[in-house]
């Protein structure tokens, strides 16, 4: 018989690893709400009409698409299944894709809802995505995203804040981060002065690869896109500009002084790291100019988190998506937002075992089940326990007492009650502390007003 398996880029996660996980959403949860963030949630599953056309052509193949239910295939010809298009065949076989993030639906979400909606609009959301990518360390099939987003407001002092966010969040994590920032008019305004406006979506998808295949992989896929050499090698001083960021948007100002959209980007980057720098920010900020995140709906401001002390991609991202809503009939709704990447975070936390001890849901207090006279005995005092707050469980057979104990340190519950024939006659319990082994008695009156173990 074959053993069950799951899809691959896919996971199972323990009962540690979710109360793990849950730390990681309750966190982000919390930063959300200082922020006034509101939650809202939106299907697994999105019309494909919502979701193609949104992420680029690389996007739209990692789209997971659903065979719409019943016989699906009497909509085809004898000619058309011949055919084997397998791009034609899903777009006519299924009507419903699994959704790639959650900055889409939530696009579709503002314009279904805009009559109910305050503007500006700060929601959150905390959901599962989906991608056909190739599964690899740190990248999944099945992921969570974190999500805030602020709709109907042009103001850059929203990005400041989801900088600041991002800031607060990582800090309580205790991971070290590099916030980078790059804007979307700096990048339109570099594909201007090489000549190359038309090019800009093929110029970003590609140098936004630089980390991961180098400079020299990165010239031979804009050769292939038809960006001229003269211009690839006008590119290549400005994506490794160095210096402070002060510097690189003075050596900006000087690059771009002919491009009007690019000398706006500039405006919008200083306004955002002059504020950012006047606070105490812990994480460090870094403009970044490889920073193109090639999908093609941001139109400002670009943020990306790389976790120091780590190696894995990037671990939290936005910018800025001035006309998301006018594909689905709503103009001018500008929107900024960001996404956690709450795997990935998950994977840091681990390699760096940051995660306090507090955040493991354990039981604190088994009882030990030695007959129904002792159960009788103990059941009003494990209600008054779990109404303090204090996790109980109660062994449920009444087994070897040894058998018991070995459950107790398997699931590293920290005590064990004992509740036998003298503990009753005395009106007492035997507490045993399943760390020190220490073994102690405690009143019945004492135990029940006991809030801290």
């Amino acid at each position: 018989m074959q053993k069950p398996s799951i899809p691959k880029g896919t996971r199972d996660f323990s009962p540690e690893e979710m109360s793990k996980r849950n730390y990681i959403f309750n966190t982000i949860r919390e930063v959300y709400k200082l922020y006034g963030f509101q939650q809202i949630e939106t299907p697994a599953m999105e019309n494909l009409s919502t979701l193609m056309g949104k992420y680029g052509e690389e996007g739209d193949k990692l789209l997971f698409k659903i065979l719409n239910s019943g016989d699906f295939l009497s909509n085809f010809s004898q000619e058309e299944l011949l055919e084997k298009n397998s791009n034609k065949f899903a777009l006519k076989a299924s009507e419903k894709g699994l959704r790639y993030d959650l900055t889409v639906p939530f696009a579709r979400y503002v314009v279904m809802h805009r009559n109910e909606i305050t503007f500006p609009f700060r929601r959150y959301q905390i959901q599962p995505v989906w991608r056909a990518d190739r599964p690899q360390k740190g990248r999944y099939r099945e992921f969570f995203q974190c999500d805030a987003d602020v709709v109907g407001s042009d103001s850059l002092l929203n990005e400041v804040e989801l900088i600041q966010i991002i800031d607060e969040v990582f800090s309580r994590f205790g991971i070290r981060v590099a916030i980078k920032l790059n804007n979307r008019k700096i990048l339109a305004g570099i594909a201007e002065i090489l000549g190359q406006a038309d090019k800009i979506v093929d110029i970003t998808v590609a140098i936004d690869k630089l980390d991961k295949i180098g400079l020299e992989k990165v010239n031979e896929e804009l050769i292939g896109k038809g960006i001229s050499e003269s211009a690839i090698k006008q590119l290549e001083p400005i994506i490794l500009l160095s210096g402070s960021n002060n510097e690189k948007l003075q050596k900006l100002q000087s690059i771009l002084s002919q491009s009007e959209i690019g000398l706006k980007g500039i405006e919008e980057l200083s306004y955002i790291i002059n504020i950012c720098e006047s606070f105490d920010l812990r994480s460090t900020l870094e403009l970044d100019l490889t920073l193109a995140r090639g999908l093609n709906y941001y139109t400002g401001a670009i943020i990306e988190v790389k976790a120091l002390d780590v190696q894995i991609g990037s671990i939290t991202g936005g910018g800025r998506y001035d006309d998301l809503t006018g594909i689905f009939g709503l103009s001018n709704v500008s929107g900024v937002g960001i996404s956690f990447g709450a795997d990935r975070i998950f994977d840091v936390l681990n390699q760096l075992d940051l995660y306090p001890k507090e955040s493991i849901d354990n039981t604190d207090i088994l009882f030990a089940n030695l007959g129904d006279k002792e159960i009788a005995y103990i059941l009003p005092l494990v209600s008054k326990l779990r109404k303090n707050g204090v996790r109980v469980e109660i062994y449920p057979d009444s087994s070897k007492l040894k058998k018991q104990m070995s459950y107790a340190d398997s699931r590293n519950i920290s005590h064990v009650i004992i509740a036998g024939e003298e503990e009753i006659a005395s009106n007492e319990l035997t507490i045993k502390n399943m760390t020190t082994g220490e073994q102690s008695k405690i009143s019945y009156t004492d135990l029940e007003t006991k809030k801290e173990w």
